[in-house]
């Protein structure tokens, strides 16, 4: 029951990433838990084994990315890789990039763009774009918790960005360069921070092929899967308690020490300090949410 912090690297699929990490580890089950572009890099967190079983139970997480751009240029894919739609004179300065930035401060409406993995009818919106259709979107309501001016250099400006689940940075940038009239095409994308993790808690491909190749194994490298879930309240209980939740039986919340809150997700511990699963106080009653497997 662990994961792997992977530093994506650029040119590859976060599917791609997860093929590569079972053939490496001889793994059967695998899966990431966020998708990033192809040209983008940084942190993705893989779900390994039967810690996948979890994976729709992950808490929201805000997301961290260094995103440069430049100016004058739109594309179809709201990034420098795509077809070029327009070209425009620029007349900017950085203090005009920087006090461009001001309002996608806080919660702001954001335009899904067409070449993305969101669905809609039960399709890829990329899917889409790629046979030239495009379809109607509805905006969503994301936040931008933090967005600095770091720097440019030759034209490129270079952004920080802290944002909920769900924020397109393409789509940002995009939207500043019509804020500033001019259009922007991001040009690099490396996501900082997901489910929790930096850069600084991440592996390289590289670092996993070279490891089993020298049959140094792994261990170093996983990270236990209740790294995930600790924004959730930990609710212990006692050796019967634990047995009959193992088992799916519902327990008493007036007879646990420290109860979640109503309808709140927890994560269940073992007197021993075992993770037996995720549990959910639902009307006076910790029931089972997603259990671990029984070995």
């Amino acid at each position: 029951m662990s994961i792997i912090c992977i530093n994506k690297p650029e040119g590859l699929t976060s599917f791609g990433v997860v093929s590569k990490v079972k053939g490496i580890m001889k793994i059967k089950k695998a899966g990431h838990t966020g998708t990033l572009d192809p040209m983008a890099t940084g942190v993705l967190p893989v779900m390994l084994g039967t810690s996948t079983r979890f994976l729709n139970f992950l808490p929201d997480s805000d997301k961290g990315y260094r995103a440069s751009f430049i100016l004058g240029k739109t594309t179809d894919t709201l990034d420098i890789t795509g077809t070029v739609l327009t070209e425009s004179a620029v007349n900017c300065s950085g203090d005009d990039v920087k006090n461009a930035l001001s309002p996608f401060r806080g919660k702001i409406s954001q335009l899904p763009p067409m070449y993305s993995a969101k669905s809609v009818d039960g399709v890829r919106l990329y899917e889409l774009a790629r046979k030239g259709i495009e379809v109607e979107r509805k905006p969503c309501e994301v936040e931008i918790k933090s967005l600095e001016f770091v720097g440019s250099d030759n034209g490129e400006y270079t952004i920080d960005v802290l944002c909920s689940k769900g924020t397109y940075i393409r789509s940002l940038i995009d939207d500043i360069g019509k804020e500033l009239g001019c259009g922007a095409v991001m040009t690099k994308l490396v996501r900082t921070k997901a489910m929790g993790f930096t850069l600084d808690d991440c592996t390289t491909l590289d670092e996993l092929q070279k490891r089993k190749d020298e049959g140094a194994g792994f261990d170093g490298l996983l990270i236990p899967i209740t790294k995930m879930f600790e924004e959730y309240p930990r609710t212990n209980v006692s050796e019967a308690q634990a047995n009959r939740f193992s088992n799916g039986g519902a327990l008493d919340i007036n007879r646990i020490k420290k109860p979640s809150s109503e309808g709140e997700i927890c994560t269940v511990f073992s007197p021993d300090g075992k993770f037996l699963g995720l549990g959910m106080n639902d009307k006076n009653e910790l029931r089972a949410v997603k259990l671990l497997p029984k070995i």
